[in-house]
């Protein structure tokens, strides 16, 4: 009898990503789960702890963007990591009164 693959397998299999041919999806890494965790918790706070959460959500949105862009794994990811921090900038700047 075979068992199916374990927890540790589909990890590794999603920081890879689907297809295995050419990577479009993957599961979060590290900065993107700290910016979906700013995300989340500024949609539920108010005052400080929402700004704060959002200057999470920014933070590491930019470092997975910024990761996407040098180490991307097809031209997609990358683009990807343009985007991401094309859209930092604006936001940080447009809340700045740039």
């Amino acid at each position: 009898m075979t068992s199916g693959p374990t927890l540790r397998d589909l990890w590794r299999r999603g920081q890879r990503g689907w297809p295995a041919s050419f990577p479009l999806a993957q599961f979060p890494n590290a900065p993107l789960l700290v910016a979906l965790g700013g995300l989340l918790i500024a949609q539920l706070t108010d005052g400080s702890a929402h700004s704060y959460a959002r200057a999470a959500f920014y933070a590491g949105l930019a470092a997975w963007a910024w990761e996407e862009l040098t180490g991307g794994a097809n031209w997609v990811r990358r683009a990807l990591g343009v985007g991401g921090l094309i859209y930092v900038v604006v936001k940080v700047g447009a809340a700045l009164g740039a």
